[in-house]
């Protein structure tokens, strides 16, 4: 009896040194940050701003590697099913995989449940635009004419599912207006389109649409978070404009396979705070139209929940596919 108690007591002591052990002898290699998305876009952005910092804090390289297609769900998956060791993360768009676990047609994970949450990364606010021949001046002006012409005012987006389409959506359930959706194959040719007067609105982020506001054939009337973005002080927010309920942010969020353990999770977590404090990094956000936004493991899990369950109301309130 007492030989079984001593085992069990050695079993319980090995356990609590087995964390701080593992925690200060990981990594001992690279970390790979997989981007499922293509070279040169947000979320690419988001991922590099933060690798180099990231890799001095852990005292190894933390390389960047892309893994596109399927609008962001072959890397995600590849991430989902990787050894859960540290090793592999995933710097992923969490409304476009939130958006995309609530379609019929859902990935081959289940994204509420594959990942464990390090950090969030950035926050990107997105602007409602409209071409400039559109007889609208503000967001009220805007839902009147839509609803004298119920289902005609067309809006753009970056393709079916995309953060930019669902942010359509539920510009139409909150406002109780009827919109045409026009998808493309990413957010540059629907900007491209909007220019020439193809189609009437998008609602994009900043990036892609900041370059193009000089040129006379856009208007912004509104930006989609709580607070005014910084980079457009001066535009007023959808919710200040009377569009209530209304606060959609293009977020970007460092991701580990579930089971990763809780101690190699804070190690990264603390290297991404600390990043994200740093001067460089808020102003190679802000040239993003960003904001370095890190946070602890608990508040990244918690934003995960809150945007698996808001998408998944608005999927099955529009019906979007």
């Amino acid at each position: 009896m007492k030989q079984t108690w001593r085992i069990a007591l050695a079993g319980a002591v090995l356990a609590l040194a087995t964390g701080p052990a593992l925690a200060q002898s990981w990594p001992t290699k690279p970390v790979r940050m997989v981007v499922p998305f293509p070279p040169g876009g947000a979320t690419d952005a988001a991922a590099r701003i933060y690798a180099q910092h990231l890799g001095d804090f852990l005292g190894q390289g933390v390389v960047v590697e892309n893994k596109a297609g399927a609008g962001g769900e072959i890397g995600a998956e590849y991430v989902a099913k990787s050894a859960p060791d540290g090793y592999t993360l995933l710097m992923g768009a969490v409304g476009s995989h939130a958006i995309h676990a609530a379609m019929p047609d859902k990935p081959g994970y289940d994204f509420a449940t594959a990942f464990v949450g390090i950090s969030m990364a950035t926050s990107m606010p997105m602007a409602v635009a409209v071409n400039s021949k559109v007889p609208a001046n503000n967001v009220q002006e805007l839902i009147a004419l839509a609803k004298t012409k119920p289902g005609t005012i067309t809006f753009g987006s970056a393709g079916p599912g995309t953060s930019q389409h669902m942010a359509g959506e539920l510009f139409q359930v909150v406002t109780g207006t009827r919109l045409m959706h026009v998808p493309y194959r990413g957010s540059g040719p629907a900007i491209t389109d909007l220019l020439g007067g193809q189609i009437d609105m998008v609602i994009e982020t900043l990036p892609a649409l900041l370059p193009q506001v000089a040129s006379g054939k856009i208007r912004l009337l509104g930006v989609t978070t709580a607070k005014r973005a910084t980079a457009l002080p001066d535009l007023p927010t959808l919710m200040e404009q009377g569009v209530k309920d209304y606060s959609v942010a293009t977020a970007y969020a460092l991701l580990a396979p579930a089971g990763t353990p809780p101690e190699v999770v804070d190690k990264l977590s603390a290297g991404m705070q600390k990043a994200a404090s740093m001067a460089s990094v808020q102003q190679a956000a802000l040239k993003l139209g960003a904001d370095a936004v890190a946070t602890s493991p608990a508040d990244t899990s918690r934003v995960l929940k809150q945007e698996v369950a808001r998408w998944g109301d608005v999927v099955r309130m529009s019906s979007a596919k």
